[in-house]
């Protein structure tokens, strides 16, 4: 069972978390997401599905707001965060968690190590530093694997892990961040369908029991049906249906994944 925690900023009101206004995306003369308007509210668990290249990625990076807008403004917790000094987005990132699809571990490294990545955002250059050689907060790593099953992976190398336990490292990771919101960027595209269960199936547990809003891109639109509550659906830069989970019918993922 997942430990509850109190974090005030993931469900303060029902004023959404993010908010996407116009937003356009370019790179060079590719444009990767364009015109998109789109608003989330704490605590939903939301799929964003698509085929490759139809810019699931680039939205999760302007959510977290390690990616800026070419056009149109991106909104959390609702302020512009355009308009933020750089400390002040910071502070905002804090609260948002990600789990990217390259995961980001330190292969050489402990998993300990890897898990307390997640308070580098709070620990200054020194504790970090000293935490290499001597790791702090050893009870908070500890029960954040409890929560994701891999506790005797502690002290274990990361590449010496499977696929799915590297995948609940990171896991454990935006755990001890403890954000209001976790995105998560296609966290199943390399695992096998059993793991892939598992990894989803603790994600929307995170969302059930913790709170946390959730956001996560894939592939797979029954995985997205069976286990989250809404489903955007993006083609080329688009979105081309937004709507509850239960609504989504087969026409719709056929002209989802039809080539243009």
């Amino acid at each position: 069972m997942i430990e509850k925690t109190n974090n005030i900023a993931a469900n303060q009101s029902r004023n959404p978390i993010f908010e996407l206004k116009n937003v356009t995306k370019k790179f060079g003369s590719v444009l990767s997401l364009k015109n998109i308007n789109l608003t989330v509210y704490p605590g939903e668990r939301v799929a964003l599905v698509g085929s490759s290249g139809a810019g699931k990625s680039t939205l999760i990076n302007l959510l977290n707001g390690t990616m800026n807008p070419t056009t149109g403004e991106v909104w959390v917790w609702g302020q512009n965060l355009a308009r933020l000094k750089s400390a002040s987005v910071r502070q905002i990132q804090r609260q948002i968690g990600t789990i990217y699809q390259q995961l980001h571990l330190v292969d050489n490294l402990q998993v300990i190590h890897n898990v307390n990545a997640g308070h580098l955002g709070r620990w200054s250059f020194w504790q970090a530093a000293f935490s290499l050689m001597f790791p702090l907060e050893v009870a908070k790593a500890t029960r954040a694997l409890s929560q994701v099953g891999i506790v005797e992976k502690l002290y274990q190398r990361c590449d010496r892990l499977s696929g799915g336990q590297q995948q609940r490292v990171a896991i454990a990771r935006v755990l001890v961040q403890d954000p209001a919101v976790i995105l998560a960027d296609e966290p199943i595209a390399s695992l096998d369908p059993e793991r892939s269960r598992e990894i989803i199936e603790l994600l929307c547990q995170l969302n059930a029991e913790l709170n946390k809003t959730l956001v996560t891109s894939l592939h797979e639109w029954e995985v997205a049906r069976k286990y989250y509550q809404r489903i955007i659906g993006l083609q080329d830069g688009r979105v081309l249906f937004d709507c509850p989970a239960k609504l989504v019918t087969l026409e719709m993922v056929d002209g989802l994944y039809k080539a243009n």
